[in-house]
């Protein structure tokens, strides 16, 4: 009982920055990892809600000083991605089930977006 509880807990601290979600929405949407530049380019455009072509120097580099300290290895201690601390490419593992009902409806109220379509 105590590791579920562990469990949910973890889950509900991961999702509970913006920046970390910002994280698994981008990847949730990626065929393969991606670099780590790129990774850190969009989610500073969500975070300062722009476009990702006018995020300015100094908000990338502190993106890239939170993603590379904090929120990268809070995730990957968490199992859902994966990624060399290099920095590489980032990528989520297949141990993102738990997070699935929390994601989707996070996402919308975030981004107030949809998820992509399934393509045939």
């Amino acid at each position: 009982m105590a590791e579920s509880t562990e469990a949910v807990t973890d889950t509900f601290a991961t999702l509970a920055d913006p920046v970390r979600r910002y994280v698994l929405y981008y990847l949730s949407e990626q065929e393969t990892p991606v670099s780590f530049d790129r990774l850190t380019t969009r989610v500073a455009a969500w975070r300062t809600d722009s476009t990702p072509d006018v995020v300015d120097d100094a908000t990338l580099t502190e993106m890239r000083t939170a993603l590379y300290h904090v929120h990268l290895p809070k995730l990957a201690d968490l199992g859902v991605i994966t990624y060399e601390s290099n920095p590489g490419e980032i990528a989520l593992t297949d141990d993102t089930v738990s997070l699935d009902p929390f994601l989707e409806p996070a996402r919308r109220a975030d981004l107030w977006t949809e998820p992509p379509s399934e393509q045939p």
